[in-house]
């Protein structure tokens, strides 16, 4: 450990995963520690059940009912994969698709006055939903038609809307959309957990909502995908990246400091060796006189023996309660998995409700979605601050990484992601700089 890197990373979640393996593929020098002895600090897939029991301080561990301990994968932080989004690319990109299997999650319903609908996202979807009236459903066909045709470069396509001015609020009100469309389109197509985007210039959502269609065009039942053996695997393929590319792995690692010098990072010190390196990169855990907290997310880990009422059956699934629908201010979310994804014994299923806290009874505040899931044979409540770096690290160096939020998709990991490249290059993030070069197969068999 006694030398030195370009780059030290601390902390195995899959933002620093992903980070240290792009930084390897660039040709950096790069040191990677974990204090835990597994991958995926907060992003980890917890097995067997029994390792999950004790993590909670729940009695004495899983009743037979639940089958072998080891058939369990259960995530920590539950999120989706947008089928056509930024994660999918730089698995693609950088190849690590080949260590990973995917499944599509087989729906995605919202929450209206006590019940769950399909989304409708397709013109034919719009038509037939019961979400909304005839007239509204005509409306809305045609406010699909319009998003579907939107190009910000082409002026024909605007039908008078300024892309950078026009705010959502006023879009809608164009096409004439009642609330309870308004409400699945911000929160189930574009995927806002709040109504502020209503008042802000309406191209982010646009680009949202034909985020949420080509995902769901790639392969018909919903936009999202989900790896087999849950999403820790995803750290652990980018891992493997950084590693084929040299890049070395310590866990179980302790870091006992991180050195400064004239307000710079030059090193860490762990069990009385010190690695030095230019850059640093580290989640929020490592630094926490570098970090502020934003907010808490409660998470309610479910484990049931039946899938969700109203999703006709699904294996796997995403709800969306709208915050309107139920008196708040941020939706609350369901992410359901099964057995189907190698991640639950043989007819269970994990359903993992979360929200943005906003008052002193978190678990209270996600009631709508487990009454839901009833009945349920075993809760785990989480409950996590969230923390953001107070500074760029520019000046230090150290980079620290965002806590994961609410939603259930990884778009905003992404973004934290190019934004650190951003910060440790200089240069703007372009996925064509994660690419593996022309036979860089370093003992790999040649595909």
């Amino acid at each position: 450990m006694d030398e030195a890197y370009d780059v030290i990373v601390l902390g195995t979640g899959l933002t620093e995963c992903i980070l240290s393996g792009i930084m390897s593929v660039n040709g950096k020098k790069v040191l990677h520690m974990d204090r835990n002895p597994y991958y995926g600090g907060e992003s980890s897939s917890i097995t067997p059940l029994e390792e999950l029991y004790k993590r909670f301080g729940i009695g004495d561990g899983p009743p037979e009912s639940m089958g072998r301990g080891r058939d369990w994968n259960v995530d920590l932080i539950p999120k989706f994969l947008m089928a056509n989004g930024q994660l999918v690319k730089m698995l693609l990109y950088t190849e690590v698709t080949r260590y990973l299997d995917f499944k599509v999650v087989e729906g995605s319903f919202v929450y209206k006055a006590g019940k769950i609908y399909k989304v409708p996202s397709t013109e034919t979807e719009a038509l037939a939903s019961n979400l909304m009236g005839m007239f509204e459903k005509r409306r809305f066909r045609k406010f699909l038609v319009f998003v579907a045709n939107f190009d910000e470069n082409d002026s024909k396509t605007l039908e008078g809307v300024d892309p950078h001015t026009t705010t959502m609020r006023e879009v809608y009100r164009r096409f004439d959309l009642g609330q309870d469309v308004i409400d699945f389109t911000g929160h189930a197509l574009a995927l806002y957990r709040t109504d502020d985007y209503l008042d802000q210039p309406c191209l982010e959502t646009i680009n949202r909502i034909k985020l949420y269609s080509e995902s769901l065009a790639r392969y018909g039942k919903s936009p999202y995908l989900y790896p087999l053996y849950g999403l820790g695997e995803l750290p652990q393929g980018f891992a493997r990246l950084s590693a084929i590319y040299g890049g070395t792995y310590m866990l179980n690692k302790p870091v006992d400091e991180i050195v400064m010098e004239d307000g710079k990072v030059i090193g860490v010190k762990s069990e009385g060796e010190m690695a030095r390196c230019k850059q640093l990169i580290c989640d929020p855990s490592y630094v926490p006189d570098r970090v502020r907290p934003a907010g808490k997310v409660v998470r309610v880990i479910c484990i049931l023996s039946h899938p969700i009422r109203g999703t006709s059956d699904a294996n796997s699934c995403q709800i969306i309660i709208p915050q309107n629908q139920v008196g708040r201010k941020s939706d609350i979310y369901v992410c359901l998995i099964s057995s189907a994804h190698n991640v639950a014994a043989q007819g269970k299923y994990i359903a993992i409700a979360s929200t943005t806290v906003e008052t002193d009874s978190p678990e209270n505040e996600v009631q709508p979605a487990l009454e839901l899931l009833e009945p349920i044979d075993q809760k785990f409540v989480a409950i996590s601050d969230i923390y953001e770096p107070t500074e760029d690290g520019t000046e230090s160096q150290v980079f620290c990484s965002r806590s994961y939020d609410a939603t259930t998709h990884f778009e905003t990991t992404c973004d934290d992601i190019k934004d650190i490249y951003r910060r440790m290059s200089g240069a703007p993030f372009d996925f064509e700089s994660m690419k593996r070069r022309q036979n860089d197969v370093f003992g790999e068999d040649e595909q």
